[in-house]
């Protein structure tokens, strides 16, 4: 009997100590995250974290883009070294968004098919797993 009470107390233990999902970081602190984890490609991203660095390489591009053509006319190296720059850590920032739900990593090869886009759209989009996953950091 001693040793169910302590099986039990371990139990009860282990589910006070489940996940809690952090709470939504703000645009600059979203981008100097996802900066600071260049190449890191484990733990989860949040909803927030994902979409305002996203949305910073978007305005990013198209005023790269603007500069280029009329600086040199077409798509000239500004929009290249920008694109070269944040490539890397828009598919960690990916690779631990898709952790957040439960989804490995490699689940972004799917953007090379037509119908593996609305499917890696729809695991970014949703609200990650509230309880711990296989992704979680300890």
């Amino acid at each position: 009997t001693g040793y169910l009470i302590t099986i039990k107390i371990a139990l009860v233990m282990r589910i006070q100590e489940m996940y809690t999902p952090q709470s939504p970081l703000s645009f600059n602190e979203a981008i100097a995250t996802c900066f600071r984890k260049y190449f890191d490609f484990s733990g989860r991203a949040r909803r927030s974290e994902y979409w305002y660095f996203y949305l910073f390489i978007f305005l990013l591009s198209i005023v790269t883009m603007i500069l280029d053509i009329s600086l040199f006319g077409n798509y000239g190296p500004l929009y290249t070294i920008v694109t070269l720059g944040t490539i890397i850590p828009l598919i960690s920032a990916t690779t631990r968004r898709l952790h957040d739900s439960g989804k490995s990593g490699w689940w972004q090869l799917l953007y090379l098919t037509i119908i593996g886009i609305f499917v890696v759209l729809y695991w970014l989009i949703r609200k990650g797993d509230d309880n711990e996953n296989e992704y979680t950091q300890n």
